[in-house]
């Protein structure tokens, strides 16, 4: 099989200096494991063992930049140098085997200090932060709650606005110390650069919001101050909920707009996610099912010109290969299939005809679709679409 007949999944992307050696990302996971936000044998292993299984890309949960951003207090962390040799340790085990390794940077705002979601994932209360051995504060672009149960964020000022962007900066020199390949900018899910964007939770009315360029201008400003610093050699990622569950909120074409401001700044990929402004607000229709986020990922890449990743319940290979191959996404990121089968991409691999070797299959893994989690089957049959499209 040559270079030219391999199913796109396993054909290399380039971005920038870096190779790829297939378009098969692990998508963050929060692992609520770190130990004053440095990496830990846990996240050696459990970043270490989809390197082995043959992803081209792995990246870290969301690595808060500012203790006070952390998602859960055992989040993964760059605000401080310490921090730096823990995660290094992770990138030269990742790299050995073959894989990249990139951090995600974000900053929760106004949904920081909540549980775990095994233990139910509740905002946490007050005295609960102030207990914390770290400085933990909710952060927010106005006095807006991010729903019942959660307490009202510091509405950040300007000299608040400039700290979050340098923290960015700041981690995004630690994760190139480390040894990182990518850096990928957090802007979704509800936290805090994507309660900027959002005309529900952002209701100042100075430069940092109002109007959509108003809004638009922290995600702007970090990505710029970011790439200034991050070595231009290295790809930049960001990601967006491309809708963010509202009515009334965040839409489609903002995210093409913010897009292609992104790409002109220097994102090399937009990784197209959806939902969470509040764990309320999930009022706005979203298909779902298989593939269910692919259109957002397929509409950025048309209509802004970008190269895009597709998140979201990317399940088996015919599936991935099907997204790259209508032209929907440029990469695929696979969360829980990486969970249920570390070796998905080598299993992958032989399923489309390529010798084991050229993943480096260890053959004791090779079972592929026997003991699929119960119910796939029928959902795969049940899907409209092999990328998830209703349409």
């Amino acid at each position: 099989m040559t270079m030219s007949t391999l199913p796109l999944l396993f054909q290399p992307l380039r971005l920038r200096e870096l190779d790829l050696k297939n378009r098969i990302v692990i998508s963050p996971m929060c692992q609520h494991a770190a130990e004053r936000g440095a990496a830990t044998d846990w996240h050696l292993v459990h970043l270490g063992k989809f390197a082995l299984g043959g992803a081209g890309l792995v990246l870290t949960e969301s690595t808060a930049v500012d203790p006070r951003g952390r998602i859960g207090s055992a989040d993964l962390g760059l605000w401080s140098d310490m921090q730096i040799a823990p995660l290094a340790r992770v990138a030269a085990f990742v790299q050995a085997q073959g894989a990249a390794f990139g951090v995600q940077l974000g900053h929760a705002g106004r949904k920081a200090g909540s549980q775990p979601l095994w233990e139910g994932g509740a905002a946490l209360s007050e005295a609960e932060m102030a207990a914390d051995p770290d400085p933990w504060q909710r952060l927010g672009p106005s006095a807006r709650p991010a729903g019942p149960g959660w307490s009202v964020p510091l509405a950040l000022d300007e000299a608040g606005i400039a700290g979050i962007i340098q923290a960015f900066v700041d981690a995004a020199v630690r994760a190139d110390k480390a040894g990182c390949d990518v850096v990928e900018l957090h802007f979704g899910h509800g936290y805090l650069i994507a309660a900027f964007l959002s005309p529900l939770a952002n209701q100042r009315q100075d430069r940092w919001g109002g109007s959509l360029e108003g809004r638009m201008r922290l995600p702007l400003e970090v990505t710029r101050a970011v790439r200034a610093i991050w070595p231009a050699h290295k790809p930049l990622f960001a990601r967006l909920s491309v809708v963010d569950g509202s009515i009334g909120g965040w839409r489609e074409h903002d995210s093409v707009r913010l897009a292609q401001a992104l790409a002109a700044l220097g994102v090399d990929v937009v990784d197209c996610s959806s939902g969470g402004l509040t764990e309320e607000t999930r009022a706005l229709p979203v298909p779902r099912g298989l593939g269910f986020q692919v259109p957002f990922a397929r509409q950025l890449r048309q209509q802004a010109g970008v190269r895009t990743q597709a998140v979201g319940m990317i399940v088996d290979p015919e599936q991935a290969e099907a997204v790259l191959a209508r032209g929907s996404a440029d990469l695929v990121a696979i969360g829980r299939e990486a969970l249920l089968d570390p070796y998905w991409p080598h299993h992958a691999a032989a399923h489309f005809g390529i010798d084991p070797a050229f993943q480096r299959w260890p053959e004791r893994h090779g079972i592929w679709l026997a003991k699929r989690a119960p119910g796939l089957a029928e959902a795969r049959a049940n899907a409209h679409h092999p990328e998830g499209d209703t349409a």
